[in-house]
């Protein structure tokens, strides 16, 4: 692939569901673990690491479209929901997600907004390449809690 990139994170098991992540450079490393009974829940679960991810890549992508217009959303706060239950099957998969992008200003304070809305989503890696196989639903709110998209 042209222009592609690698991104490698190394996960060594400590115990049982326990495992260090190591991300290289300066990155600290983090503890995975299981919840309960499976595990201890000493860290966060890989659905708990896999929404951190969506809700982590939509906060950068609408923070970097607003930022391009000169203009300041901080502080924004993300709120991910992933919804875990049984597929046909009968196994465990992510059914979906639900985010909530919340704004740390009003809504009219921001120019642009409704240009910014509309394609700061299509420049989300993570999301774009997880909703293509789970439904990934997100709202963005101003700091009135004022629905804007």
């Amino acid at each position: 692939m042209g222009g592609s990139s690698q991104e490698t994170v190394r996960l060594v098991q400590r115990q049982d569901y326990q495992f260090t992540m190591a991300f290289g450079g300066d990155a600290p490393d983090w503890l995975a673990d299981e919840p309960p009974p499976l595990g201890q829940g000493a860290g966060p679960s890989p659905v708990q690491l896999l929404a951190a991810a969506v809700g982590n890549c939509l906060s950068d992508s609408l923070l970097f479209a607003l930022r391009k217009f000169k203009q300041a959303p901080e502080p924004i706060r993300c709120d991910v929901q992933a919804e875990v239950g049984r597929n046909s099957e009968g196994r465990l998969r992510v059914l979906g997600m639900r985010v909530g992008l919340h704004l740390g200003v009003a809504g009219d304070a921001l120019q642009h907004l409704d240009r910014v809305l509309a394609q700061f989503e299509d420049f989300c890696t993570v999301t774009q390449s997880v909703g293509a196989a789970i439904p990934i639903t997100v709202r963005v709110l101003d700091v009135n809690g004022v629905v804007l998209k």
